[in-house]
């Protein structure tokens, strides 16, 4: 595989089978600089990764307005950019994030789903984001909030979409059950799947995946490292944002060392997997550095023997 491969989705949009996360861009876990943000996406645009996706959530704003700056020399139809609605950012006095070190401070995150507030969190996105349009809006973890997304939320995207306001809509989650009643009860095009279809997990295949195919929605694949675990087994890393047990911990270097066996690494299986999967079109992967998506460009390009899917049982 290449990473600027093109795949075409059911609303006739191609993006870059390799999509750039940028949670990152909003101080995830530790702060990053400007400039790391600048060289992280420049590095992703050399290799042909046009398909970039954010979030209010993602540092209160902060990774939408660098992002917004940092684009805004590009031509714009030649990028594929999603962002995400449900988190209304509200001025506040001060509040602080522990997930998001470079967060802004002087706004606070409200939810809501409703259509009036789909509206006006699109139209603040396009303003950080110093654009006129977003190619893809996802539903950004509706979970507990299921009713008014599909029946509000979701109808207004709809909407968006038929009249050529958005080019696409979809649901981002990290959990199966609710973007698979989405797919069942909605026209929606996509669906952003978080961790839920990786070597460690593949749960999604038993309600999420086969939905998908029999309705013709996308997936995107995201979270394939399982929050880190895959990427740097050792005492400490992270499975699903908590410290991961050591059973799990041995499991996954069990699984880097049949990796290197094959003369691949656990990256490649890892980014590589949920592509097996003829519902999956593209996978998203977050990067803080030049050096991150250098390394991860590299993984997604290995060439993985079937010998080693074999005995893996996937």
């Amino acid at each position: 595989m290449k990473q600027n491969q093109r795949v075409k989705l059911r609303t006739g949009i191609e993006i870059s089978k390799f999509g750039l996360g940028t949670a990152a861009f909003g101080g995830l876990y530790q702060r990053v600089s400007m400039q790391d943000c600048q060289k992280t996406t420049a590095t992703a645009l050399e290799h042909g990764i046009t398909f970039i996706d954010t979030a209010p959530h993602y540092g209160k704003g902060v990774s939408e307005t660098r992002l917004g700056e940092i684009l805004k020399s590009h031509y714009r139809d030649a990028l594929q950019i999603s962002s995400k609605v449900g988190r209304i950012l509200e001025n506040t006095e001060y509040e602080t994030d522990e997930f998001f070190k470079d967060s802004d401070t002087s706004k606070t995150r409200v939810y809501d789903y409703s259509a009036a507030g789909i509206d006006r969190s699109i139209k603040d996105s396009l303003e950080r984001l110093q654009i006129d349009y977003l190619d893809i809006v996802f539903i950004h973890d509706p979970e507990g909030n299921e009713d008014i997304a599909i029946s509000e939320g979701a109808r207004a995207l709809s909407k968006l979409r038929d009249s050529g306001y958005i080019k696409a809509y979809g649901v981002g989650m990290n959990s199966t059950a609710t973007p698979t009643r989405f797919i069942k009860e909605t026209d929606v095009d996509m669906v952003l799947i978080a961790g839920r279809f990786s070597i460690l997990d593949q749960s999604a295949k038993e309600d999420l995946l086969p939905a998908a195919l029999d309705k013709n929605v996308d997936i995107i694949a995201a979270g394939v490292f399982n929050s880190g675990l895959l990427a740097n087994p050792k005492t400490g890393s992270t499975y699903d944002y908590l410290p991961a047990s050591n059973e799990l911990l041995k499991k996954v270097l069990d699984i880097q060392n049949l990796a290197r066996e094959y003369g691949m690494s656990l990256k490649a299986a890892a980014i590589q997997f949920p592509l097996k999967h003829p519902a999956v079109k593209a996978v998203l992967v977050g990067c803080r550095s030049k050096e991150e998506v250098e390394e991860n460009v590299h993984a997604f390009n290995e060439e993985i023997p079937e010998e080693f899917w074999s005995e893996m049982g996937l």
